[in-house]
């Protein structure tokens, strides 16, 4: 069995030295780094060949790790976190102090807290949000399982999490919402 406490300090060392993962959330497996380090940010849009027109997901360890990041967070994101039963991403207006490839055109990025013991304890003791996309090469599917990601992706990465970290992960996308300031709710992907 594979030790949290040693899973968790090695994916530290390479997030504090601006590394990229291949780790198990509790959606699909990810790609992730420092979503504060623009330089990380770089090499993940390099291995998944995507444009860095697009925004990423970052993962956020709590509401409050959150608050850190966004300027006004929505009234409505409180209640959608404390009813929330299945992993869901919310679209935050005005959020500074991530790299700003991770931040849309119009200010706003996308930060969930995950569901599952491993991301959760990782980014509590990391101290700042982390970038999760899938694990695959842009446009290609999403992989739903560790042994459908790709060579190119694994050999791509500084460090790959145990699989016996992948625990309860729901093996499909995240929904996404986004929210406005003004109470406004979009529903991007359900």
């Amino acid at each position: 069995m594979a030790d949290i406490e040693l899973e968790i300090k090695n994916a530290l060392k390479v997030l504090k030295e601006g590394g990229i993962l291949l780790y198990p959330t509790d959606t699909v497996w990810g790609i992730g780094c420092d979503a504060t380090n623009a330089q990380a940010v770089k090499k993940v849009f390099d291995l998944k060949k995507r444009e860095d027109s697009k925004s990423l997901i970052t993962l956020a360890s709590s509401i409050e790790m959150i608050e850190q990041y966004v300027k006004e967070v929505p009234p409505m994101a409180y209640e959608l976190i404390e009813v929330n039963d299945a992993p869901m991403t919310i679209i935050y207006p005005d959020v500074n102090g991530l790299a700003e490839s991770v931040i849309a055109q119009d200010g706003s990025a996308g930060i969930r807290i995950p569901m599952n013991e491993f991301c959760t304890r990782l980014i509590k003791k990391f101290g700042k949000p982390i970038v999760s996309t899938s694990a695959n090469i842009s446009g290609e599917s999403t992989p739903e399982s560790f042994s459908t990601i790709s060579e190119e992706i694994k050999k791509g990465v500084d460090y790959i999490v145990d699989q016996q970290m992948d625990t309860g992960s729901t093996q499909r996308s995240s929904q996404i919402i986004k929210l406005g300031v003004d109470g406004t709710v979009k529903i991007i992907r359900a």
